[in-house]
């Protein structure tokens, strides 16, 4: 996270949606201790420079928005993550998973998957089912997003016009 570890502390300890974390957070140094060991903070706008070789990750979750594509979130292997799992649709993908649908087919060759879109896991289920069950020929969703950490609480500049309006 680009924000300081003091800030990330904070964070975690008081969670506008999830409420007071339920134990201990400690700062130490670039860490922070939450009572199961230090996780290591970092602030690294590029996924090439972080230190996953070091820190011997298995996988990188890709979860900014930012580095979807493969060729972007193939930085994290670059770094030393044995595997990246991006939070979002991603082009050029190895796989795109949605799990109860197609976990099955989630290989050790996927290096880089995506994990498709929260429409996408919230209705692929259900309409594999459907499908499976009754039958679908054709079909329509609409869906009702929350809000947003890019939408403000009030109007502001935005480079998309319909974003510059407040969230509620």
């Amino acid at each position: 996270d680009l924000g300081s570890v003091e800030t990330n502390a904070h964070l975690l300890r008081y969670d506008s949606v999830h409420g007071h974390f339920p134990g201990s957070v400690q700062v130490l140094g670039d860490a922070i201790d939450v009572g199961c060991g230090l996780i290591k903070v970092t602030s690294e706008r590029d996924p090439a420079q972080l230190p996953w070789k070091a820190l011997d990750i298995d996988i990188a979750l890709e979860c900014t928005g930012i580095f979807t594509a493969r060729d972007k979130a193939s930085a994290h292997l670059s770094a030393g993550a044995k595997r990246v799992l991006v939070s979002a649709p991603s082009e050029g993908a190895d796989f795109t998973v949605v799990y109860g649908v197609n976990h099955q087919s989630l290989s050790k060759e996927h290096r880089v998957v995506s994990n498709a879109s929260c429409t996408t896991n919230c209705l692929a289920p259900v309409a594999q089912v459907l499908h499976n069950t009754v039958g679908i020929e054709k079909g329509f969703m609409t869906t009702i997003h929350s809000y947003t950490g890019d939408q403000p609480v009030l109007d502001t500049m935005h480079r998309d016009l319909y974003r510059a309006r407040a969230a509620a």
